[in-house]
């Protein structure tokens, strides 16, 4: 049986009062926080002399708000372990586990912005390895029970325990810090080294967070052997109870592989460095400061990682890019949540069919994602049968492939290819409620194509269009309801990318736009408000700073040259890569269609003109394993000879990107300049340590140099002045 004893968490006293944050001068005070209660259950089991201590960790909110520690919450911890602490002998063990679905997700980054000071920074570091390491050196065996999300301080409470069981439901594991722009800094960088080897930590520590942000599985969580058992969600706490009394009374046995200490630790390490330079290019500290901190994990004492840790914590919250990253986890979380400038949802239109015109390749990919997310039938069209049958296979193809790998129930896939069929006349979008065009690229063809959906389908049927650069308003000029049409440009891989532009064109009305973001939301992406302007954001913007790459090399300068010219922001992939990514042909098109519109600052580039009648897809050829330049490409440009060097190029695709973006805002393309870093954080992937691009432009003084402001106050994603 047990009993529940009330805590000072409980209400009694509440965790974090003056009393408590004021112990030391220098602790920065959260009045924001949501405390983290730690409400403590004395559990006696049977065969077992003596109750296991169970503290569960519940910020009084359901899973949409997940339990974190500032200063209120780890004091509450402190309190039940006195609790605890004063109820010996009788406790022979302490467990912690979570609220429902959610064990804990680490710190309050809320908070951070409070912290003005490196000193108060330490503070909040020291704060958080004093509650910890009490689980770590009680005098009595603690016990983990990971019930759902645990991330950051969540997953360090957890290393802190002797033992650790995982639910399989658990939906979100990981280490993120380094992703934000921090390390793990409340023992994760000493802890789980020396539990499951320096390979496994720099694969969770370094290659998953510097993978956007990638999430460890529960089987995974177990394979590397930071949990010790597995159970199903339905009975967790049960099972996790019977299993830890099992430890207790020696019925089971806990075995760990000694961790390597020789040369596979330096090697892991040398790993890491190399990962973080493919990703970062030295442009962000913290994946390097985690990495020192692994290596030394090696051969330091628990005291000496954990005072390390504390260290590294201080300089990184003091540094812009931690701040620049918080302020883009706080767009993507919250901003990308709650668009800005959407209509009424209540306008929003019931869409029960959608159509899609082509079957190509990109059309596939939509049509895919209707039919998984909307779970309504999708129709496609083309011009013959060939191409019909083809991309009517490739969803089939693709929905078996979920299949394969267990993503869908061999039920759903069966569903979801009747709901995916083929058509040769746009009469079969009569009944439709949402139309999408990804067809040539060309202004006339797309006229054509709406013209004669518009001749089948209801007045309030949506007609969308994918395009990535032309006028939706001409697109819509010659039919007879305008109104309906709006902009839905995808970036490529549909599935993976999250971010939609959606676009409202001079006519578009507000019950279009409004069923526009209500589709968008139910595919599961992340949708930005666009004027109707030439490219919109994302392409707008990377156009106009490839152009000065690509401008250097027809100036002279060498093509590797100019390709590492922008290292130093870190960016996910070098210009010509990207070049390679989007397709020559596509990029070529782009910079022509805002060259037409833009003369003066869009460049056109002739000799990648060259390289598209060539047929050359790459710039770069990769079969020696090192990137070297295709000998056909360099041929059609000629001898590499002057050009701008890397300084100069990266200076002038810094100032364009500047100007462009303060014309932008002035055009009122979107609503401010957090939306332009939101478009550029998830559709093009730029890093959470640049915050997109705005506070980058801002921190190294170009924004003011070029166009006479910053786009951010000081502070927003910068340390306070």
């Amino acid at each position: 049986m047990s009993s529940f004893r009330p805590t000072a968490a409980d209400g009694v006293q509440p965790a974090g009062t003056p009393e408590v944050e004021k112990s030391s001068s220098t602790t920065p005070e959260f009045p924001d926080e949501v405390v983290t209660n730690a409400y403590v259950r004395f559990i006696s089991l049977p065969g077992l002399d003596g109750e296991i201590a169970l503290i569960t960790l519940d910020n009084g909110l359901d899973h949409t708000r997940p339990s974190t520690f500032g200063p209120g919450g780890l004091a509450a911890l402190n309190t039940a372990l006195d609790e605890i602490e004063a109820h010996t002998p009788a406790v022979k063990a302490i467990a912690v586990t979570g609220k429902p679905f959610i064990f804990a997700v680490g710190a309050d980054l809320s908070g951070v912005a409070r912290i003005t000071s490196r000193d108060q920074g330490l503070e909040v570091a020291r704060l958080g390895h004093a509650a910890f390491a009490r689980l770590r050196n009680a005098s009595v065996p603690t016990f983990a029970f990971v019930n759902g999300a645990a991330m950051g301080g969540g997953v360090e409470i957890g290393l802190h325990c002797d033992y650790r069981t995982i639910s399989s439901g658990a939906a979100a594991l990981a280490l993120p810090e380094v992703f934000l722009g921090l390390v793990p800094g409340w023992g994760g960088t000493w802890l789980l080294p020396n539990l499951i080897g320096a390979d496994g930590a720099v694969k969770v520590i370094i290659e998953n967070a510097l993978n956007q942000n990638k999430m460890l599985k529960p089987k995974e969580y177990l394979g590397l052997g930071i949990g010790d058992a597995l159970f199903e969600p339905a009975d967790f706490l049960e099972r996790s109870l019977e299993w830890a009394a099992g430890v207790l009374r020696g019925d089971v046995t806990v075995s760990r592989p000694e961790v390597d200490r020789g040369q596979a630790w330096d090697d892991a390490v040398a790993r890491g460095r190399a990962f973080a330079d493919g990703k970062v290019h030295g442009a962000s500290p913290s994946p390097y400061r985690a990495l020192e901190l692994i290596a030394a994990a090696k051969t330091s004492t628990f005291e000496e990682g954990t005072a390390a840790e504390d260290e590294a914590l201080a300089d990184l919250i003091m540094g812009d890019e931690l701040r620049a990253g918080l302020y883009s986890f706080d767009l993507v979380q919250k901003r990308a949540k709650r668009p800005v400038g959407v209509p009424d949802r209540s306008l929003a239109r019931k869409v029960t069919k959608v159509g899609v015109v082509g079957a190509g390749l990109m059309a596939g990919q939509l049509a895919l994602l209707f039919a998984r997310k909307l779970e309504v039938p999708v129709v496609l069209t083309d011009l013959d049968q060939a191409r019909l049958d083809k991309g009517v296979g490739y969803v089939h193809g693709e929905i078996d492939k979920l299949l394969e790998r267990r993503r869908v129930s061999p039920d759903k896939a069966n569903r979801l290819k009747a709901l995916v069929t083929g058509s040769l006349t746009k009469d079969a979008f009569a009944d439709a409620d949402f139309v999408i065009e990804a067809v040539f690229e060309e202004l006339g063809v797309k006229q054509q194509v709406f013209a004669d959906v518009e001749a089948v389908v209801s007045p309030e049927c949506i007609l969308a269009t994918n395009t990535s650069s032309l006028s939706i308003t001409e697109m819509a000029s010659k039919l007879q309801h305008p109104e309906r049409v709006v902009g839905f440009h995808f970036f490529n891989p549909v599935a993976v990318l999250p971010l939609l532009e959606i676009v409202r064109a001079e006519k578009t009305d507000d019950a279009s736009l409004a069923t526009a973001f209500a589709v968008g939301k139910t595919l599961g992406k992340s949708c930005v408000l666009v004027k109707d302007a030439p490219a919109f954001v994302v392409n707008r913007l990377l156009t106009r700073f490839l152009g000065e790459v690509t401008k250097s090399i027809d100036e002279g300068t060498e093509f590797l040259d100019a390709d590492r010219a922008l290292e130093p922001l870190g960016l996910p992939m070098s210009p010509l890569l990207l070049l390679q990514l989007v397709g020559p042909a596509i990029a070529l098109h782009v910079s022509e269609t805002l060259h037409g519109a833009y003369p003066d600052r869009f460049y056109v580039s002739e000799n990648m003109r060259k390289v598209v009648e060539a047929g050359k897809t790459a710039f770069l050829d990769w079969s020696t394993g090192a990137p070297q330049v295709d000998a056909e490409v360099a041929a059609l440009y000629g001898p590499r000879n002057g050009g701008p060097t890397v300084d100069e190029i990266r200076e002038r695709a810094l100032a364009a990107l500047a100007e462009e973006i303060r014309l932008m805002l002035d055009e009122g393309v979107v609503a401010a300049a957090q939306d332009i870093d939101l478009c550029m954080i998830l559709g093009a992937g730029w890093p959470f340590h640049l915050g997109g691009i705005t506070p980058y432009l801002d921190r190294v003084g170009v924004s003011e140099k070029v166009t006479g402001q910053r786009f951010l106050a000081p502070g927003v994603a910068s340390v306070p002045a």
